[in-house]
């Protein structure tokens, strides 16, 4: 899981992202079935056949940080962790271009069920060739210590998660060195999530080596790669070719991991630092201004820089004719836009989509007639088309928690909540007992005055938690109670406003809020300022009509966005969110919470009543999206056990149909599995997919075979640059 802007992950998240994050390089036949299920924006690398890259060279790729362990399977691995696995170690199954898991013909012969009575057991047949850049051939040894190491049996090892492994019985070898014999002692129907990425047996063989030796480094791998070293000081981490790798030779010579902040990438860039980095939507726009059409994700925030870019040419035509010098401001800006013309932007659709979360532990949101409410009033093609339209990327609402448009298991089931519904909304307020303009206590109503005190603190840089924020380099930047002051003459139903709508629109255009989850992230894997409204929005109109109340209490929700760089679009969509809910009669608050806090302090902790935050998709949502969607649960000490489900928000049924769905090894059963499961979920309005996250990603344009890979990560072998400046692919979008 990830908020959209921020750079950390949530600890069990960190494994949930990597679970499925691995993928092959080759797309497989569609019937005509797959074929009306097809991604939203296929992947924009630059693909180029192996006789077309160079060889040698080194890539310099920008990662949000250093991974703070090389361990994938511990607490705090992120999405560097995964990258660096990626590369250097076995992934036993990877996911195709719709996220399908394939086997991985470098390390695997086969692997498939050979019996299910009375006892599930699976056979993998390893490559003859694979082994360990020791020399040591990968083998059953490898799998057993991972199993034991992740089992959950041993508390010695510090674990992120043990799904999966705590359902085997037994590993063994087969007839030879190269089979591998697992038996489970319950059916799991996700056992091709298991052993990826797979670690050798000296990290996995101890506590010791578990939860330290393999932090900092990897002495033992088995990938095209193999690590050369972790530079903390330098913050990088440099991956070399692997000398001992059976398959295809890598291209690269090197992979250099660097870390670059989020709002330090088009410097970076621009400085000759990186060669490849994931950008949000304001910097590359600014990369499409450098060189006008030839950008390959254009947008209309692209076009107006490309715009702006000609009549900044014209002028300073204009001011040469009469003989004017540009100051060293005007130098500098062209110095700086011929630098970022040696790149290209390439887009596509995250696998991962943001959802608006709704607590339902206490207060009103607890009554799921109006959380109900709070989802048929949001309109989610307008939120989409908010963040991607912009964008030139396919605005589709998400329609489903357990996957996304393109993978198999796929399907809209937001009908089981209906459609955006105003009037429906209003009356499902109406049932619940809150009352327009009803009465509000005098108490409450010096609630509701200390609530904008510290609104007006917040916008004057004070933390609404208590702690020091960091003060608005604008000031006084319109912040508000939406659906409290409201402007005269505006009623509830009123319409949005041309000028606040293309406000929302500049912000969106701005930043996509990436984390990057994760996610979710997550992850990824910023945020928002607090109760923001961008200048020029009219304030909500008369409180008093339009806020709904129930004994004495006015119908409020605290609505809490993470704040940071790169989180334009959260705040055009939190803001829009707000003002869908001033329609039918709920006032929000929207506060900053800093990015280290916003988790832990806000979501894990369930100090907010809505929040924005991502997940990313998954092959193995029976597997991985369960604790996501549990039924929380009083634990021995009395505290609410809600593992990742932070909306606080489970039946028994879904709990069920998830338990039913590991145990179902028939594919065709099982998705109809979790069709149903996630029907249960929109039903139960806690969660609410909004839209699928852009992957803007800013490349050299010799580099091919890398860029926005959607579902499919890099093939790392196959990455390089061409013998030949290739012309810059077209957008998948």
């Amino acid at each position: 899981m990830s908020h959209d802007g921020g750079p950390g992950v949530p600890r069990r998240a960190a494994a949930f992202l990597l679970a499925g994050a691995l993928t092959v390089s080759a797309l497989s036949a569609c019937s005509s079935d797959e074929k009306a299920n097809r991604p939203l924006a296929g992947q924009d690398i630059a693909p180029a056949g192996r006789a077309l890259v160079a060889d040698g060279g080194t890539l310099r790729w920008a990662v949000d940080a250093v991974p703070a362990t090389l361990n994938a399977f511990q607490a705090d691995a992120d999405a560097a962790t995964s990258r660096v696995a990626g590369a250097v170690l076995p992934s036993l199954f990877r996911l195709d271009a719709r996220g399908r898991p394939q086997p991985n013909p470098a390390y695997l012969e086969s692997a498939k069920v050979v019996d299910t009575e009375p006892r599930q057991v699976v056979l993998y047949r390893l490559d003859q060739q694979a082994v360990w850049s020791d020399g040591r051939e990968i083998g059953a040894a490898d799998f057993a210590a991972q199993w034991r190491a992740l089992s959950g049996k041993d508390n010695a090892y510090w674990t992120a998660r043990n799904a999966g492994y705590d359902r085997i019985a037994k590993i063994e070898r087969g007839h030879d060195d190269l089979e591998v014999k697992v038996t489970f002692a319950r059916p799991y129907a996700d056992w091709k999530s298991l052993f990826t990425p797979l670690y050798p047996k000296e990290v996995m063989g101890t506590p010791d080596s578990f939860n330290d030796s393999a932090r900092s480094r990897l002495k033992v791998t088995a990938g095209p790669f193999t690590l050369k070293k972790v530079d903390r000081e330098d913050d990088e981490v440099t991956l070399v070719r692997n000398t001992r790798w059976w398959g295809a030779p890598a291209k690269l010579d090197r992979i250099v991991l660097r870390a670059v902040p989020r709002d330090e990438r088009l410097d970076a860039l621009a400085e000759d630092k990186v060669d490849l980095a994931e950008v949000d939507p304001d910097d590359a726009a600014k990369i499409a201004a450098a060189h006008g059409t030839r950008n390959t994700a254009p947008s209309r925030a692209a076009a107006a820089g490309a715009k702006a870019e000609q009549k900044e040419k014209k002028d300073k035509q204009k001011d040469d004719k009469d003989g004017e010098k540009g100051d060293k401001a005007t130098d500098e800006g062209a110095a700086r836009r011929k630098a970022l013309r040696r790149y290209v932007v390439r887009s596509s659709l995250e696998p991962t989509y943001t959802q608006l979360a709704l607590n339902g532990s206490d207060g009103p949101l607890a009554d799921e007639r109006v959380r109900r409410a709070v989802a048929r009033a949001l309109d989610r093609t307008e939120l989409a088309e908010l963040v991607l339209k912009p964008l030139g990327l396919p605005a589709v609402p998400v329609g489903s928690h357990l996957a996304l448009a393109g993978q198999p298991a796929y399907e809209d089931n937001s009908g089981a909540i209906g459609g955006q519904d105003t009037k429906g909304a209003r009356a499902l307020l109406a049932d619940a007992g809150w009352v327009l303009g009803g009465p509000v206590e005098k108490e409450n109503k010096e609630e509701s005055a200390k609530a904008k005190k510290k609104e007006k603190e917040e916008a004057d840089g004070v933390d609404t938690a208590g702690a020091k924020g960091e003060k608005s380099g604008e000031g006084d930047d319109g912040t508000y109670v939406v659906g409290e002051d409201d402007k005269p003459g505006e009623a509830e139903g009123s319409g949005d406003g041309e000028n606040s709508r293309r406000s929302d629109e500049r912000a969106a255009r701005s930043a996509d809020g990436k984390q990057y989850l994760g996610e979710p992230g997550t992850a990824r894997h910023g945020g928002a300022p607090g109760a923001y409204a961008p200048k020029g929005t009219a304030a909500p109109a008369r409180a008093a009509d339009t806020v709904r109340a129930k004994d004495g209490k006015a119908l409020s929700l605290r609505f809490v966005l993470p704040a940071g760089p790169g989180s334009a679009s959260l705040r055009a969509v939190g803001d829009r969110i707000a003002r869908m809910l001033r329609k039918i009669g709920i006032r929000t608050t929207i506060t900053k919470v800093s990015d280290g806090s916003y988790f832990e302090d806000h979501i894990a902790s369930g100090e907010y009543d809505l929040a924005l935050y991502s997940w990313p998709a998954t092959a193995f949502p029976a597997t991985d999206a369960r604790p996501v969607y549990a039924k929380p649960v009083p634990g021995a000490d009395g505290e609410l056990k809600v593992e990742q489900n932070y909306t606080r928000v489970g039946t028994d049924q879904i709990d069920q149909l998830f338990d039913e769905a590991l145990v179902t090894l028939d594919d065709g059963k099982r998705r109809e599995l979790m069709r149903k499961a996630d029907s249960r979920i929109w039903a139960g309005a806690a969660s609410i997919p909004l839209y699928q996250r852009p992957q803007l990603t800013a490349a050299r344009p010799r580099l091919v075979n890398v860029g926005a890979f959607g579902f499919r990560t890099p093939v790392y072998e196959d990455m390089g640059y061409a013998a030949k400046t290739p012309a810059p692919s077209p957008t998948s979008s």
